[in-house]
């Protein structure tokens, strides 16, 4: 990581409660709600600002932020506009839990949004659904809040079985059938595994070879797991992991004379895998549920790029994502229309099943697979170049 993105990443940091319209469009909204009232649609975000997952939350945030800034100057006229207040939870379940609470009971916020990690999504969730309201773009959630029981939950990001999916027919492709598992023991690692587990199934393909759920922290736990893992000579070793027990695993397996294929899942991040490891990167395959943020002409990339160089952020993938986000649901609230309740947004949000958000669809509703979005297999060389 840059010196510079490093700076960012501190500021950004410090902004933990913001309502992201530019003067011009708060002049025109003040205009607007003299004539016939504006109506500010309040969303509560609870986000790692701090913590492991900090640079991803960072990043996420920061892209929903522009997001909602744009949406607010465009719909000034009419004054329906957009706030977005952040709360940070340092990657902690609990924190995002109490978090929920307070911007839905406190703040009266509108819906619960773009909470980041697999354990704090389904905090979110179970507040949203105890408090009649709705969460939108949970950032790496399990793919139990994708069935039934959740009609209230949206998803802008595939599934992490679409994930695995991906990952493991690459794998079977090339004829690597022996593949293993690491990642970090906690939600998300869990998550991931019930995901490869059943890719591994669908896909008619032999069982995993080996597994491992590791503890935050490394050391012997980490190498002796790894140990165990590389034992059967795994083709393939699947990593659902952040970036430090990512990094840990790989140059710990390489160092012990490891050289089949690494792969990730979006979560790790490449920008904090990066940082991380540095050249060691070169040949990691990391899934990707959005397009690349680098120039482009998919139309929300152009879109996404043209606001990061009038904002002091640096584009990622995780900045894009938070970006379409906010985007998307600033349309299911425009179409819902100002005096929108949370059954009549629930109800439009349910029927957005290709929504194009710039030469990218998405797919609102509920449910365990998702065949509209792609998600892309992309290699990262020892420089740090971004290659498919």
């Amino acid at each position: 990581m840059n010196d510079a993105r490093r700076q960012w990443l501190i500021k950004t940091g410090a902004l933990l409660a913001l309502g992201t319209a530019g003067p011009r469009a708060f002049a025109q909204a003040t205009r607007a709600a003299a004539a016939g009232g504006a109506r500010v649609v309040l969303l509560g975000q609870s986000v790692p600002l701090t913590g492991t997952a900090g640079e991803i939350g960072l990043a996420f945030a920061a892209g929903s932020r522009l997001a909602v800034s744009d949406f607010n100057e465009r719909n000034a006229a009419s004054g329906l506009q957009l706030k977005l207040l952040q709360l940070d939870d340092g990657y902690d379940a609990s924190r995002a839990a109490a978090n929920a609470r307070t911007l839905l009971s406190r703040d009266k916020a509108d819906m619960l949004f773009g909470f980041v990690g697999t354990a704090s999504s389904n905090a979110g969730a179970e507040v949203a659904t105890q408090q009649g309201s709705l969460l939108f773009a949970p950032f790496a959630a399990s793919d139990t809040l994708r069935g039934p029981a959740h009609p209230n939950v949206f998803h802008v990001r595939p599934g992490m079985i679409d994930e695995a999916l991906k990952i493991v027919r690459q794998c079977a492709t090339v004829g690597q059938t022996r593949i293993a598992l690491v990642g970090d023991d906690d939600a998300m690692g869990h998550a991931g595994l019930a995901a490869v587990q059943q890719a591994v199934s669908e896909l008619k393909l032999p069982p995993l070879v080996a597994t491992a759920l590791v503890p935050a922290g490394g050391g012997k736990p980490l190498e002796d797991a790894l140990k165990a893992v590389q034992q059967p000579s795994p083709q393939a070793i699947v990593l659902v992991s952040l970036s430090g027990t990512t990094a840990q695993a790989i140059r710990t397996l390489r160092k012990n004379g490891y050289t089949g294929s690494f792969m990730a899942f979006s979560i790790v991040g490449i920008d904090p895998l990066y940082a991380e490891l540095g050249k060691d990167i070169g040949g990691i395959v990391i899934s990707q549920v959005v397009p690349s943020p680098r120039p482009s002409a998919i139309p929300i990339v152009k879109e996404y790029r043209a606001a990061v160089d009038n904002s002091d952020q640096a584009p990622s993938y995780e900045g894009l994502e938070g970006f379409i986000a906010a985007k998307t649901v600033g349309e299911a609230v425009r179409r819902a229309g100002r005096g929108f309740t949370p059954q009549s947004l629930q109800r439009v949000m349910s029927a957005m099943t290709d929504y194009d958000v710039g030469g990218f669809r998405i797919n609102l509703r509920p449910g365990l697979r998702d065949n509209v979005r792609s998600i892309d297999l992309i290699s990262i060389s020892a420089d740090g170049r971004v290659l498919r």
